[in-house]
Formats: C-alpha cells, structure tokens, sequence
C-alpha cells in the first residue's frame, strides 16, 4: 500500500514544527498522510536522523505515494545527498510537494516526456551548485587561513590545532620520566586541568608527545 508521507525537520528544540506543519497544509495533503518528523542537524555527516532512513527505506520498496516537506533543505542541507535523494524518488515514482519549491508541482505536472526531462535538468542544475559550492567553500577556507613561525591562524585570529599544555604539566611528565617511569604510569599520574579546574588524566601520546619533544 503505498501512502502520502509529511516529513518535518527541525535543526534545535527551539524551532518548532507546527510552523512547518501550517504551510504544508495549505498544499492539502489526505488526512491519513504519516507524518515523519525529527529534531537534528541535516548538514553533520556522523548524525544519524531515524525519521530520514524510515523514509528512504518506505520509499526504496515502493510505500510512498507523495511526499510533502515544507522545503527541499529539511531533507538534506548537502546538495550532492539531496540529489541522491531526490533521484532516488524519481526512480520509485514518488511525487514531491514542497511548500517553498512551488515549481517542483509544476514540472511534475508537465506531459511526458517533458517532466521527466525538465526533472533531470532540475537535477544538473542542483549537481552544479553542490559542485560550485564545495570549490567555494573550500577557496574560503584557503583564503581564511594563514600561516606563521607561531601557528597557523584563522582569519578571526584564532590558532588551530589543539591548545598547548601548561609548561609545568610538561615539566611534570619528564620529571616523572626521568625517574624511570613508563608511559603508562606517568599518564595515570598526571592530571590535565581546564578551565573549571576539573581535573583528567593525560593521554598516553600527549605523554608521548612531550618525552619525544624534548629528547636531546
């Protein structure tokens, strides 16, 4: 049985989706649509979004008639994924109703062939922004950087990499070494303090680290 899907999807607890559920009413889907919905990032790669992989897996064996969303974004923020998805809705005969993207109904409704082909164009246009937007952001990036003998530095001035540890946690650990201490020992030993002056070991290869810096 194939069924009308609404899917919504909001980035943090303080957006809320009766605002999206509003829109997407006024494109009148039935009153029996399920409705999908989930609070996370669409943009983070490592994010597992339950509510997502329940639609692809609905629509991968042919239970999605129609799927409403309240913008194309809500899916996939990430072009390259959302023309995986979309293509793979194209391929499961899945109509796509979005409140934002009006046009989408329009070529959905155009005669064959000429959907189809209006659809596939839709697709390239999307694969050359995500390409553009990638060399983009990446050119960003480069630019944003700089390079010095100290670091190297953001354009707001911030250093990367992880910050560097106090002086007598260095001088701690060799202390410790010099005494015949194994790594191992010397990592249990010494505690790494952060702001709130919480406590926590040192990592084995933060030890390792120091020891191989300062041989002679």
């Amino acid at each position: 049985m194939k069924n009308s899907v609404i899917y919504i999807r909001t980035s943090t607890d303080k957006q809320t989706p009766e605002l999206q559920l509003r829109d997407i009413s006024s494109l009148e889907p039935p009153n029996d649509a399920i409705i999908l919905e989930e609070t996370l990032s669409a943009w983070k790669e490592n994010v597992v979004r339950p509510a997502i992989i329940n639609l692809r897996d609905m629509i991968k064996v042919g239970n999605v008639s129609t799927l409403y969303v309240w913008h194309l974004d809500r899916l996939y923020r990430n072009r390259k994924r959302l023309i995986e998805f979309l293509s793979l809705c194209k391929v499961q005969g899945v109509k796509i109703c979005s409140f934002n993207q009006k046009w989408l109904d329009a070529i959905q409704r155009m005669p064959e062939p000429f959907n189809e082909a209006m659809f596939d164009f839709m697709l390239q246009i999307l694969g050359w922004m995500a390409e553009d937007e990638s060399k983009t952001k990446s050119e960003r990036v480069k630019m944003s950087v700089r390079e010095t003998e100290k670091g190297t530095f953001s354009y707001k001035g911030n250093k990367w990499g992880r910050k560097a540890l106090p002086k007598q946690t260095e001088n701690r650990v060799l202390e410790l070494y010099a005494e015949g201490k194994s790594i191992r020992a010397i990592a249990a030993q010494v505690q790494i303090y952060d702001g709130n002056k919480n406590g926590r070991p040192i990592s084995k290869s933060a030890v390792h680290k120091i020891i191989a810096a300062n041989r002679a």
